[in-house]
């Protein structure tokens, strides 16, 4: 008796895990973006296709290269839909080709939240064609002060559907 309850449970355990699943593909392949890191607000963001990304515009974006691989070994990124296996970012766009970056006035830190040392590629001067700034309202977040600048055609605009503030930050 207790053999079939228990595969009961373990039937309606995997049905749910498998719906989750099928849930979250679905959701990702429908262009829905969840975000629950300071980053940006906590919520889901639907991707605006078509649409011109603008300075100040959320935008969403596959890491890619060594950074990639540096978010992937530390766990600044968890697995996700990206050709890397990695969950893609989201970020506020805050430079086009032909702004300036002053580096030295962006809080960079040295160390991460384990104490590990903190990369830091961004330097002073123009964008160039073709590239962009991405970083984060959350001065902790895993940016462009971190990785440089990123290919401006890899960039996704995005729109919050729902933001929510679970713990009343």
């Amino acid at each position: 008796m207790n053999a079939i309850l228990w595969n009961s449970r373990v039937r309606c355990w995997l049905f749910a895990v498998l719906w989750l699943l099928l849930a979250g593909i679905l959701a990702h392949g429908s262009g829905l973006r969840f975000n629950p890191t300071p980053s940006l607000p906590k919520g889901v963001y639907r991707i605006a296709p078509g649409q011109d990304v603008t300075k100040g515009d959320f935008v969403s974006f596959c890491l890619q290269g060594e950074f990639a691989d540096l978010a992937k070994e530390r766990g600044y990124l968890q697995a996700g839909s990206c050709p890397n296996g990695l969950r893609p970012l989201l970020k506020r766009l805050a430079g086009l080709p032909g702004d300036y970056i002053e580096a030295d006035s962006l809080a960079v830190r040295s160390m991460d939240s384990q104490g590990r040392p903190m990369p830091s590629v961004l330097a002073s001067g123009v964008i160039p064609s073709g590239m962009a700034l991405v970083l984060a309202d959350h001065e902790g977040s895993f940016d462009s002060r971190y990785f440089g600048l990123v290919p401006l055609d890899s960039l996704q605009r995005v729109e919050p559907l729902f933001l929510f503030n679970p713990k009343g930050e």
